[in-house]
């Protein structure tokens, strides 16, 4: 490990020496690429840094203690030689995780999709507590949410939303959110309090740049149509909204929140990317073997990851075995907890993996 480590360090080093030079900046995209990978080697590299700090220290005290002291200086050389001793494991693991190979993903804003899925208007209910609760999250974490395309229904509920949520690794966070989220509450339209359990889709797709996915322009298709929704005074007059098809894989976006159609279409475009290189990942992971997917972070659209129980104010992952009894502060956009405890899981199965365990 530490020769990873040192290697690591050299690296860090080497590109601090390159963006000090005058022609760094020549070749933007190039400079942007070594600058980023420099900001990602940076947390590893301070780690080791202060790893190699206590160890020194370790060094340090054991050669002072080797030698005459008073006994008040020895006593307190023992205490620091305690502390230090104990908080090496401790950075080990730190580095160990920082070892592990990074999701490329990882520092990416995200395409949110939210639809409703079994349980008829309830479903369109729920699906539109999960938009409030992932709003509520964006806002705690000061990431920025822009619908690009909203189906209501007349009673307030969700067909579906897609949304683009921007800010630091966003990716990183939210990747675990895919999958089937199921509720079971009393719905306001029931007369008799009976619970009825509903579902909720969630897709979280990184935001692809142009330069990771080859689109050919002849093969997409647009049309224009007007913006249509539950109803109201902001629904657009003129043909601003905008759908794409891409004609190879007959994927369809559409996009009709803005009411330009040049901002729609670019909204679209960032989108349909987006679907692209995810639908490209997807199939990649599949042609890996059982051992080397993640257990967590696959989080597959049809696999039930979280149950909702409103009687209970209870909300259970069953991917880690979580279970909370906060539903009303979750529901509000409390997630770290069961976030921080999936990006844990997922740290463990890598590390066992790693190890071989």
């Amino acid at each position: 490990m530490l020769d990873k480590l040192q290697a690591v360090e050299n690296r860090y080093l080497e590109l601090s020496d390159m963006a000090a030079r005058p022609d760094f900046y020549d070749d933007p995209k190039q400079a942007a690429r070594l600058l980023k990978e420099q900001r990602d080697l940076e947390p590893v590299v301070t780690a080791f840094r202060r790893y190699q700090d206590r160890k020194q220290t370790v060094e340090d005290l054991l050669e002072m203690l080797s030698e005459p002291q008073e006994p008040e200086m020895k006593e307190l050389c023992q205490e620091e030689l305690s502390e230090a001793k104990a908080a090496l494991p401790v950075l080990e693991q730190e580095l160990r995780v920082l070892l592990l190979p990074r999701d490329p993903n990882d520092g990416k804003n995200v395409i949110l999709e939210i639809r409703a899925g079994v349980g008829g208007e309830e479903s369109a209910l729920f699906a539109h507590s999960l938009y409030r609760m992932y709003s509520m999250y964006a806002e705690k974490r000061g990431w920025k949410l822009e619908i690009t395309s909203l189906n209501e229904t007349e009673l307030g509920g969700i067909k579906e939303v897609i949304c683009m949520v921007s800010g630091s690794d966003v990716y990183s966070r939210m990747k675990f959110e895919s999958g089937v989220h199921r509720v079971q509450r009393v719905p306001e339209t029931e007369s008799g309090g009976r619970v009825h359990t509903s579902t909720a889709t969630v897709a979280v797709m990184p935001e692809a740049d142009e330069v990771e996915i080859d689109l050919n322009p002849a093969d997409i298709k647009m049309e224009v149509f007007r913006s249509s929704g539950a109803g109201g005074q902001h629904i657009n007059k003129t043909s601003s909204a905008v759908r794409l098809i891409h004609l190879p894989t007959g994927t369809v976006v559409e996009c009709q929140q803005e009411r330009s159609q040049i901002q729609n279409r670019e909204k679209a475009m960032r989108i349909l990317y987006s679907r692209l290189y995810q639908a490209q990942q997807e199939a990649q992971a599949a042609s890996l073997s059982a051992e080397k997917r993640s257990q967590v972070g696959m989080g597959m659209r049809n696999e039930k990851i979280r149950t909702y129980n409103f009687p209970q104010s209870r909300v259970t992952d069953h991917r880690i075995g979580l279970t909370l009894y906060k539903i009303g502060q979750i529901m509000d956009g409390d997630l770290d907890e069961i976030i921080d405890g999936l990006i844990t899981a997922d740290q463990a199965a890598k590390l066992s993996q790693e190890s071989g365990i």
